[in-house]
């Protein structure tokens, strides 16, 4: 199959051009600097510019493309740019892949969808929460109108070794720092990112699949638990405790939507479909993040 990835220079997206490539699927890469390469092509989101050829025969749309929400401290100006950076070039997208007969858009999304589900297991059929997450999620899904099949992939805490959620968490576990954040109860949906890669190519290869996909490992743990498995397989201590109210001084908003609530979410989907998790458990894919 050709798929046409926007967003491949990122932390998952340099990861799935290879593991596309080694499916064995043609890949286009959409940049927003002049192509160089010849599997690059130019596109301009916010102008709603993309070459011609860009999606000719393509098979799939792949799209990546998003700020980074912990990146930076949310003010209402930041918001707007977590929130334009997902819809726009979702919008160009969608409206593309109806224009050249482009089947299948495959768009990232987030289990921020749920809002804070406390110990409520959620699935794909489960009702969006509240919060500013929530409502981003939203209408960023709500961008991929159009295309013949959507697949919306509610992508969990991502585990890689060089970037995601661990890339930041495992300089200070490594220091000995880590440790349990608030109340360490709200739920942590984590995944490997061999299996959001793995996920992502099965979604394209296995028709059946539409509509949102939660991208999570299958055993969704609390942040104590995985702070406990973290030190564990890193053979570090966990004694810290770091309290709500100083993790609000320092990321804000953030803080109480992205750290002290969480998600219980399993992969109902995915699994209904067939596919099978390479790290079912947090300890394996905590030690594939190390490299063990």
């Amino acid at each position: 199959m050709r798929v046409v990835v926007a967003g491949s220079s990122g932390f998952i997206g340099t990861s799935l051009v290879a593991a596309l490539r080694g499916a064995g699927h043609e890949v286009v890469r959409l940049v927003r600097r002049p192509a160089q390469a010849p599997d690059e092509r130019t596109w301009d989101p916010p102008a709603g510019r993309l070459d011609v050829d860009a999606l000719t025969g393509a098979d799939a749309i792949v799209n990546l493309c998003g700020a980074g929400i912990a990146d930076k401290r949310w003010d209402q100006a930041r918001k707007q740019v977590l929130l334009d950076s997902r819809t726009v070039p979702t919008e160009v997208l969608a409206g593309a892949a109806v224009e050249h007969g482009v089947p299948l858009l495959v768009n990232s999304s987030a289990v921020g969808f749920y809002g804070d589900t406390g110990e409520e297991v959620v699935d794909e059929t489960s009702p969006s929460g509240t919060g500013f997450l929530a409502e981003l999620v939203r209408r960023w899904e709500a961008a991929t109108e159009g295309p013949q099949r959507v697949v919306k992939l509610r992508t969990g805490l991502v585990l890689g070794e060089s970037g995601g959620l661990f890339g930041k968490l495992r300089p200070l576990f490594s220091a000995g720092l880590g440790g349990k954040l608030g109340s360490g109860h709200q739920y942590m949906p984590w995944v490997s990112l061999d299996d959001v890669l793995a996920a992502t190519v099965f979604a394209i290869e296995h028709p059946e699949i539409s509509g949102p996909v939660n991208v999570t490992g299958p055993s969704p743990v609390t942040n104590s638990e995985f702070t406990r498995t973290v030190g564990h397989v890193l053979r570090r201590p966990t004694p810290w405790i770091v309290p709500g109210f100083a993790l609000k001084l320092v990321l804000g908003e953030f803080a109480e939507e992205g750290v002290l609530i969480g998600q219980r979410a399993i992969p109902r989907a995915l699994e209904r479909a067939g596919f099978r998790f390479r790290h079912p458990s947090l300890g394996t894919a905590v030690a594939a993040a190390v490299g063990r």
